[in-house]
């Protein structure tokens, strides 16, 4: 039996709705509904009735009911009592989607780490999903995510946007394309394309960029750094955020480049996120404004835009109350 399991019930007992539920939770209407069969498995018990009309909870449900939200409100008050008595975290966990390594995650923890030396910073990598709910369940304290414009964000979390860019062509220095200033769409299939696989927002920009049609030979990446390490290996070319390229490690030594998308005006997000529903604790806080203070320095920097027209990244740091 796992918290979540508990949830999951006591959200779909209270909306009287899967499909409401798992929109409120973000999560798929089948994995909710398996979840919530697997509680009733374990239990023995038939917690819900269903029908075309939603989900009631059944008779033994309604006995249960009380117990599963007397439990929760323990572990909600657990985790306050937990936050009040350990206010110098010594371990905060970060998923990240790997995007802007060098220039934004690695100079915000060396500089957080000044003011908590004590403190381990573990950074995980995740797809979106996977960093929404391990921040709604409490297992990550921070998440960074890309987003497009239009995208919706979870409203149960706190979000601020760290940089705004555009999706560029990152590519080995020596590649024909790097003599140009900007890349054609159609260029794309000059070289093997290295694609983010299923999960990262990349992965559905590129498919949309090239309306589900690439080239006969790709590769799929596990996140952007493994993207630039498969393009400095000269395996071909991918697509990022210009954030993710400019001032990397690998651009800075001229073994990687970039150039931006002719007519391609798409506008990508870098944002930070936490759950509102708990309070963060000290050493949360200041994680949280060191990676605003980083990326507001990085993004006036003017840091290397390399050569071709793209705009450097900007910076859109404004922190939610609390920060």
């Amino acid at each position: 039996m796992r918290i979540e399991q508990l949830q999951y019930l006591a959200e779909v007992a209270r909306l009287g709705s899967f499909s409401r539920a798992a929109e409120k939770l973000h999560i798929t209407q089948p994995a909710l509904s398996e979840s919530v069969r697997g509680l009733e498995r374990e239990l023995g018990v038939h917690l819900l009735e269903r029908g075309r009309h939603g989900a009631r909870v059944s008779h033994p449900g309604q006995h249960l009911l009380p117990h599963v939200l007397a439990v929760l409100d323990s572990v909600d008050r657990l985790r306050q009592a937990a936050g009040e008595e350990n206010r110098h975290t010594r371990l905060i966990r970060v998923g990240t989607v790997t995007t802007a390594m060098a220039p934004l995650l690695t100079p915000a923890i060396r500089r957080f780490r000044e003011l908590h030396p004590a403190t381990q910073v573990e950074v995980i990598g995740a797809q979106q999903d996977q960093i929404h709910l391990a921040l709604l369940e409490g297992s990550f304290d921070l998440g960074l995510v890309n987003y497009l414009d239009g995208d919706d964000k979870p409203p149960n979390l706190d979000t601020t946007t760290l940089l705004r860019g555009h999706p560029v062509v990152c590519m080995r220095a020596d590649s024909a394309l790097a003599r140009r200033d900007a890349v054609r769409i159609s260029d794309l299939s000059s070289e093997p394309l290295i694609v983010m696989r299923s999960g990262y927002m990349m992965h559905r920009y590129i498919h949309r960029l090239l309306r589900d049609c690439l080239p006969p030979f790709s590769y799929s990446a596990d996140g952007a750094e493994m993207g630039k390490l498969m393009v400095a290996e000269g395996l071909g070319l991918t697509v990022l955020p210009d954030f993710s390229v400019v001032g990397d490690t690998l651009e800075q030594r001229g073994v990687i480049t970039w150039r931006p998308i002719i007519g391609d005006k798409t506008r990508v997000h870098l944002d930070l996120q936490r759950t509102g529903s708990r309070p963060p604790t000290r050493a949360v806080t200041d994680l949280h404004r060191t990676f605003v203070e980083v990326a507001r320095t990085y993004a006036s920097s003017g840091a290397s835009p390399g050569r071709g027209s793209a705009a450097s990244p900007e910076a859109d740091v404004s922190a939610p109350p609390g920060t």
